[in-house]
């Protein structure tokens, strides 16, 4: 099966990635239609201003600002990253649970940076924030600390723990340029922190995406969504979905580093499957 298959396949499968994608895209040609043909600014009303006043007027950019981009690259790779991250943190979480993430994250990414703006109104004067990073760094945060010692396969020739591979990601985006962009990469640190904060609370039972009245509910447990559509009837792929839930039932417990060597080798190589 080819690669743009296998992609088609995913999106079909998991429709709140589908839209997560679909509208940053959108909005990326939407932007650059209306800035080169029409001369009409749009990605102003959408990007998140740091100066309180102008805010007041454009609150809605706390929302609008983590789906807009100006730049293919810039879209291109925040798009890529929220692909496969999401494949990960979908074979252990489901969709609900990564749309509260990628906002959530978006917003505190955005809050932390409109605050420090009106500490040091100076250094960012006239600024504006868009773009999608802390928002998808935030889904990649989340699944270091829930399932810090999940292997992963990076390019498919080198084998390492999430938890360096989120690290990998975070200084690639965040440290190793902090001097250009500064205020973005700001906001990359407080998606981040919010992403590790989520996981570790999930890690602890303690769903914060079902906080109701300041009070946590107790985390349900935690299912993979089937990749196989005959799993119904297929005796074998449905003998393994009971297994993993089983192994994830055990993780919400006692958390992924109690487990074995064994069982962590099968949960991986169960929500490998196809």
């Amino acid at each position: 099966m080819s690669v743009i298959q296998n992609i088609k396949n995913e999106l079909q499968k998991h429709s709140t990635l589908t839209i997560l994608l679909i509208v940053n895209i959108s909005l990326f040609f939407i932007i650059n239609i209306s800035t080169g043909i029409f001369n009409f600014p749009l990605y102003v009303y959408l990007a998140l201003p740091l100066k309180f006043n102008l805010f007041l007027t454009h609150f809605w950019t706390l929302f609008t600002y983590m789906f807009a981009h100006k730049d293919l690259g810039h879209v291109f790779y925040n798009m890529l990253l929220l692909y496969f991250t999401a494949q990960t943190f979908l074979n252990f979480l489901p969709e609900k649970k990564l749309v509260f993430v990628y906002i959530a994250s978006g917003l505190f990414g955005g809050l932390v940076l409109l605050i420090l703006s009106c500490i040091f109104p100076s250094v960012f004067a006239y600024s504006l924030l868009f773009g999608a990073s802390a928002a998808v760094l935030g889904i990649v945060m989340s699944l270091a600390a829930f399932i810090p010692n999940l292997p992963v396969n990076l390019f498919g020739i080198i084998e390492m723990r999430y938890k360096y591979y989120a690290l990998l990601v975070f200084a690639l985006t965040t440290i190793i340029d902090f001097n250009v962009n500064t205020g973005g990469k700001i906001s990359h640190v407080g998606g981040a922190l919010f992403g590790l904060f989520f996981g570790y609370m999930l890690k602890q039972g303690k769903d914060l995406s079902s906080v109701s009245f300041f009070k946590f509910k107790k985390s349900p447990q935690l299912k993979v969504v089937q990749n196989n559509p005959r799993a119904n009837s297929d005796v074998p792929n449905s003998a393994n979905q009971h297994t993993i839930d089983t192994l994830l039932d055990k993780i919400s417990k006692i958390g992924y580093d109690n487990l074995s060597k064994a069982e962590k080798e099968l949960l991986f190589k169960l929500s490998q499957k196809k």
